[in-house]
């Protein structure tokens, strides 16, 4: 089946530079390669298996462009577009909240950079929030193998002040080891995040 990106580029699978890729980062890194997303997929089915939080990836919506049918009672997509995602990564419930929150990665080692965000993910979180949703954004530093949470509220101060005449397009790592909580990598989940959602609650309910 043929894929392409929103610009009409098509994808290419290309598994020998993704085991490449892979075996180095088994090398050099304790995560033994495992991309964040799917760090937080098995967390969450942790989750959800010891009925913790339910909580999933939103599927990336495809546009289908070409269909087959070499059987009439059988359908085969041959063709299709990776479309925008019109909010963020994952949402779900825990304790009585609603989480909405987006998982990002970076190479980079002293910042992050906000054109790793749509506008649209900015103000679907703003609405999220104004209801009483929990909104957040988990972001791994891969060449640190450091993981922080980022309140919403951090997240749209920095994007802000992007705008501003002389305003920073990334967001200072030194910053956000001062403001946000670091996650700790763990053993069984492997990202145990709900331990700062938690705290999270705490002060919500204490205001």
């Amino acid at each position: 089946m043929k894929i392409h990106y929103p610009n009409g580029q098509p994808f290419h699978y290309n598994n020998d530079k993704s085991e490449s890729r892979k075996k180095q980062k088994q090398v050099k890194y304790s995560n033994r390669g495992m991309t964040l997303e799917k760090e937080l997929n098995l967390t969450n089915q942790q989750y959800l298996n010891e009925n913790l939080a339910v909580i999933h990836k939103k599927p990336t919506p495809i546009q289908v462009v070409k269909v087959d049918y070499p059987r009439r009672s059988a359908a085969k997509i041959t063709e299709a577009y990776y479309r925008r995602s019109s909010t963020t990564d994952y949402n779900g419930v825990y304790k009585g909240y609603y989480l909405d929150f987006e998982a990002k990665e970076t190479k980079n080692k002293s910042s992050f950079p906000l054109n790793n965000f749509h506008e649209h993910q900015i103000q679907h979180m703003q609405q999220s929030c104004a209801h009483g949703g929990i909104c957040f954004t988990i972001v791994r530093f891969s060449s640190l193998n450091e993981i922080y949470l980022l309140e919403a509220e951090f997240l749209f101060k920095w994007w802000d002040q992007q705008f501003l005449e002389d305003g920073r397009k990334s967001i200072p790592l030194a910053s956000i080891k001062n403001e946000c909580a670091q996650i700790p990598y763990g053993y069984n989940p492997r990202i145990p995040y709900l331990q700062v959602i938690d705290q999270l609650i705490e002060e919500k309910n204490s205001k």
